[in-house]
């Protein structure tokens, strides 16, 4: 195993001699993936790998749904680091960080942001209500708001495309395409009566729950979102996504999740404007990833190598994930390890640790130990076991709200000025009415 390397991950005790593991840069090119049930350790050591990229200077993003993790990670910031952070909390209702998912730079990514919100609504809502006619009402609404690429509209504003005659018509003031112009001025304006109610209530409910939530609505209303994740990769700043369930709600959390991952994605794609030798190495984690991802995951992890966008995700067991993100991720990471996990996860995973490691090894692991497959110098180790490290102590907390105001006062806006300019957005001056002739 490698002694000297990028990241230290751990230690080994070899013939009675302690020795230190560690992952190399190009290795970590691969991703990181690994298992482990509560309290074996995984989010400590989780921070522990998080500290190390953050004291080393590296680019860092974190996508935790619980806020316990990068609040201990505020508590390590450097001095000189400091205005590098980047705080993303939506339970901060007074100073809400805006996040719209239909900004673009180039065609492909608008077709990108379109798919990947569709997928996303399939995840959050049960198949048997999103179909078809969904994702055919949901593509024309937000292809016709991000017609106007430099004032795009925003997940808000698609009810008013069904239910705001005098928007819709200042919406296709800039729309040119003429697929997406021929389902509004012919199939939506044709359609009438019972039909166009119960498209409108199939449509507006699955928004609803998060249009009338006034935290989300304050979000996702802002049509420029309060940071460039192609700046903070390029310019290796610090991203912290706090989407604690207990303050966000389930459902909010997965929703911010899964649009942070998909911009990220994004991201990472306009680097193809960048030689890939200026590309600069940017390392993004996500712990509870089976949250935060759809099926385009598999995308993700063959794609991002190219673009030095190196994943770290971790979850408590194979249950959480679909059949199609269980197949992506054991088959594109490059590096794999579990820390103790149940018995039914166990089996499943047994082969990938054979044949040094047994299903029974799995589960009696103690706390803070790892069986890992690893990448050395782009070819896959045998399994080995090893004690992984940890954050070390618990650093400065005093330290944490004074990051968090700066990075707030930078990233982050006041609330009576986004919910004006939300206000603003939606309202439209209807056509004046032509004077009545009059009467004989």
């Amino acid at each position: 195993m490698p002694e000297k390397g990028d990241l230290l991950v751990g230690e080994v005790d070899y013939r009675n001699e302690v020795k230190k593991v560690y992952f190399s840069r190009d290795d970590r090119r691969r991703h990181f993936y690994y298992i482990g049930q509560t309290g074996t350790g995984k989010s400590y050591f989780m921070e522990g790998l998080i500290i190390q990229d953050i004291l080393k200077g590296e680019g860092v993003a974190v996508i935790d749904p619980h806020g316990e993790t990068v609040e201990h990670i505020m508590a390590h910031i450097p001095k000189e680091r400091v205005d590098d952070v980047v705080i993303f909390e939506p339970f901060d209702i007074e100073r809400p960080c805006g996040l719209n998912m239909l900004e673009y730079d180039s065609p492909e990514q608008k077709d990108f942001a379109v798919q990947e919100m569709i997928s996303i609504f399939m995840k959050l809502f049960p198949p048997e209500i999103i179909g078809p006619m969904f994702e055919h009402y949901m593509r024309n609404a937000m292809l016709a708001l991000m017609a106007d690429k430099d004032n795009p509209g925003t997940l808000v504003e698609i009810p008013k495309m069904f239910t705001d005659p005098a928007f819709l018509q200042q919406r296709l003031t800039k729309v040119t395409d003429p697929i997406v112009r021929s389902f509004w001025t012919k199939e939506w304006a044709q359609t009438t009566g019972s039909t166009r109610s119960d498209m409108l209530g199939y449509v507006v409910s699955k928004l609803g729950r998060f249009i009338e939530n006034e935290m989300m609505r304050n979000i996702m209303g802002q049509s420029r979102s309060g940071f460039d994740l192609s700046k903070i990769m390029d310019e290796k700043k610090i991203f912290l996504a706090n989407l604690s369930k207990g303050l966000t709600g389930e459902v909010n959390s997965s929703l911010l999740g899964m649009i942070l991952v998909s911009k990220m994605q994004m991201a990472a794609m306009r680097r193809a404007r960048i030689a890939e030798a200026e590309r600069k190495d940017f390392y993004l984690y996500i712990d509870e990833f089976q949250n935060f991802t759809t099926d385009s995951i598999a995308t993700i992890l063959s794609e991002a190598r190219k673009y030095k966008l190196n994943l770290t995700m971790a979850h408590q067991y194979m249950p959480q994930l679909t059949d199609q993100i269980r197949e992506a991720v054991l088959g594109n990471v490059g590096m794999m390890g579990a820390l103790r996990i149940g018995a039914e996860d166990a089996e499943k995973l047994e082969k990938q640790f054979e044949p040094g490691f047994s299903r029974f090894d799995l589960v009696n692991l103690d706390n803070s130990y790892l069986i890992l497959k690893m990448l050395i110098g782009g070819k896959i180790s045998t399994p080995f076991k090893m004690k992984v490290i940890t954050r070390a102590d618990k650093g400065r907390p005093e330290i944490v709200e004074p990051i968090k105001k700066i990075s707030k006062l930078k990233y982050s806006r006041p609330k009576a000025i986004v919910e004006q300019e939300i206000m603003q957005r939606s309202f439209v001056e209807p056509p004046p009415i032509p004077p009545s002739s009059p009467v004989k």
